[in-house]
């Protein structure tokens, strides 16, 4: 059955986002504050990070009034990520991971898909629909994922999506 493109991207976000919930599962609790260089975010900062982004992604994209100059970028992710800055733990922010990813979809949901093809003005001034946005948003899941993955294989560990094709 063919499905919607809101459908389509929903699936997209949730593949994406449990692939990053499996490769936080994969790393033990004990590795949660390494980080490959100081100047770098540890694997609970890159957590959080993908969550202070989805946070502020579903909040703006879910608004009527979407605005990315609402404030200035850590004011803007603030106003909506307390829940991520408050996880600490391991176990917190993969329930929180799942949970997000839960009320985000039931928030496009309920704004139809219709409401995704209203414009905005992006970060850079440039106009572009919400859709964009919310691709824009799965790709940045993506990428941090490849971090994950990354930090794994620094710490010595296979990685989940490594694991799962190598059937390990």
């Amino acid at each position: 059955m063919p499905m919607s493109l809101l459908e389509e991207t929903l699936e997209a976000w949730r593949d994406a986002r449990e692939g990053v919930i499996d490769e936080v599962r994969n790393i033990p609790a004990t590795h949660f504050d390494f980080r490959p260089t100081p100047e770098v975010r540890s694997v609970r900062e890159l957590v959080v990070h993908i969550l202070e982004v989805a946070m502020m992604m579903v909040g703006e994209l879910a608004r009527d009034d979407t605005n990315f100059g609402r404030a200035p970028w850590p004011k803007l992710l603030a106003m909506y990520a307390k829940p991520a800055y408050d996880a600490k733990t391991r176990k917190e922010l993969l329930a929180l991971l799942k949970s997000q990813l839960a009320d985000g979809e039931r928030a496009f949901r309920e704004r139809g898909e219709l409401a995704l093809y209203q414009y905005l003005k992006r970060f850079d001034g440039q106009p572009g629909t919400k859709f964009t946005w919310l691709q824009h948003g799965i790709a940045q899941e993506m990428y941090h994922r490849g971090q994950l993955t990354l930090y794994a294989r620094m710490l010595g560990i296979v990685p989940a999506l490594t694991q799962r094709i190598t059937g390990g």
